[in-house]
């Protein structure tokens, strides 16, 4: 029996939704305040995805003011395909609302956004036989009205569909029709550990639903298991006939309440029927694989030596792309930040990261910052939660800001010209996922300590090797648990003065 490793895809991936054409599976995540938005990922087992673009990436689609605050942004999107179209809706908070794009290609180009008008968020995109669509809508309670999708004209009123069993922030719906029935699947509990799913059918829309009698269907709730938050799923029917879910969940560690530093991941579950339901999972780290020819793409590279004349898929900045400010091809074989802000602190402020993908793993980067100018490698939550390690005025030093504290940790003089920064994550040593709890009177365990998910140690590498730690930090500051919000961390690079050349970045599993 074949098994495969979760999250399928690891690092900030929330709110996934996914589609089949033919045999191949697309998928779409949350993106919030990062761009390009709305990952876009290709799979022909369900187990292995490659990222192939963005629907939002270019400034006629997205740009965010930088007063949008950190985790505001694009929320769950849905893709679909309908007519040999592909369709992909989401709301951008703080920005246009609820948007619609199109694509012949799901790699893109994307159209331009056409405005939906209804409220709230997660709407969702389903057609009936005759081809009339349906858009719902999370807003106190899930609403459903047709939709005209070429224009995103509402025809008709909105009215209420189903909102769960009674728990609380019932959002995240879709909508399918199998056999006879409508199925809507919705998200409720809200997306922290009383996250749940559940589901209700309908032989006609726009209902009444009838709910399942033992919802939710799924929750890892007050229970010790591994993968916790599960949520947020939209389900998939496999070419063989077997049917499967995607949805976020995260991989807390560390001492209770325990934390999750990576954000929600998108991780596989198995569906089955039982009385004319579908009732998902259980979501486990390691499970049975769909029954489909394994397809795995090669692996993401590790390292960029910014060679290319675009920068890779992967690489996201906060709220917009700035061409003037992120440079391939200034300096040959580097990429060149031009500073917009003076710190991290600053919404504004030039980063451009990657997410973290693995619990273990180590950053490095080399930089010059020659001119004047100050820059680094940092590991960044929101504006007030990043540590970093930068170099600038003859100084290396590493950074912690955590809410309204902000501390220079230690500081070393160097000498002028090129320097690589290194920033190593590990979970050694920290409470493993299955400790919840323990007497506050007692010792902790054998070597174990209480605390974060992880500890980050910051600092630089000599000339000659040697890794010189300055700082070795608790990763808890760097978690929603501890931060608020709905990210997970990026590692990237940064200017706060002037300009810093980068001449490589690499981001490894330790």
């Amino acid at each position: 029996m074949a098994l495969f490793d979760n999250p399928v895809i690891p690092g900030f991936s929330p709110d996934p939704s996914i589609c089949r054409v033919g045999d191949d599976y697309y998928l779409a995540t949350s993106s919030f305040e990062y761009a390009p938005g709305v990952p876009l990922w290709h799979s022909r087992d369900l187990v292995h995805w490659r990222l192939i673009g963005h629907a939002l990436d270019r400034p006629a689609q997205l740009e965010l003011p930088d007063t949008a605050p950190s985790s505001a942004g694009v929320y769950a999107p849905t893709l679909r395909h309908h007519d040999g179209l592909f369709l992909l809706i989401t709301t951008v908070v703080g920005g246009a609302g609820t948007v619609l794009v199109t694509a012949e290609d799901p790699a893109g180009p994307w159209s331009d956004p056409v405005p939906v008008g209804v409220p709230g968020i997660d709407p969702d995109l389903a057609w009936e036989e005759d081809g009339t669509c349906w858009c719902l809508y999370s807003a106190d309670g899930i609403h459903g009205v047709r939709i005209d999708p070429s224009s995103g004209r509402l025809l008709g009123e909105p009215v209420p569909m189903w909102s769960g069993s009674g728990l609380q922030y019932p959002e995240g719906p879709h909508l399918y029709r199998v056999g006879d029935w409508w199925y809507l699947l919705l998200s409720e509990g809200g997306t922290e550990r009383g996250h749940a799913l559940s589901v209700a059918r309908s032989r006609t829309l726009p209902g009444p639903f009838e709910p399942h009698p033992a919802n939710p269907v799924l929750s890892h709730r007050s229970t010790d298991h591994p993968v916790q938050n599960t949520g947020h799923g939209d389900l998939v029917r496999a070419q063989d006939g077997s049917w499967w879910i995607v949805l976020l969940g995260t991989r807390p560690r560390g001492d209770t309440p325990m934390y999750h530093g990576m954000g929600r991941e998108t991780f596989l579950a198995p569906v089955r029927w039982e009385d004319g339901w579908p009732l998902p999972g259980p979501v486990e780290l390691r499970a049975r694989a769909p029954q489909l020819a394994p397809h795995p793409w090669p692996p993401e590279p590790d390292r960029d030596d910014f060679d290319s004349p675009a920068l890779a898929p992967c690489w996201v900045s906060p709220r917009r792309g700035d061409p003037e400010a992120v440079r391939l091809g200034e300096r040959p074989g580097h990429l060149v930040l031009h500073a917009r802000a003076g710190s991290l602190d600053t919404p504004g402020a030039l980063f451009v990261g990657r997410r973290q993908r693995d619990p273990d793993c180590s950053a490095r980067t080399r930089v010059d910052v020659a001119g004047g100018g100050r820059g680094g490698l940092a590991v960044r939550l929101d504006e007030a939660h990043h540590y970093e390690v930068e170099v600038g005025g003859g100084t290396v030093r590493a950074v912690a800001r955590i809410g309204p504290l902000s501390s220079t940790l230690a500081e070393r003089p160097v000498p002028e010209g090129p320097l690589t920064l290194r920033i190593d994550v590990t979970t050694s040593g920290v409470l493993p996922p299955t400790v919840t709890s323990r007497d506050p009177q007692a010792p902790p365990p054998s070597g174990l300590r209480g605390g974060g998910p992880d500890t980050l140690r910051l600092g630089y590498e000599r000339e000659g090797g040697g890794f010189e730690v300055l700082a070795e930090l608790d990763g808890r500051y760097l978690t929603t648990e501890v931060a608020g919000g709905f990210t997970g961390r990026v590692i990237g690079m940064y200017a706060t003065r002037g300009s810093a050349a980068f001449d490589w970045f690499e981001l490894r599993r330790a």
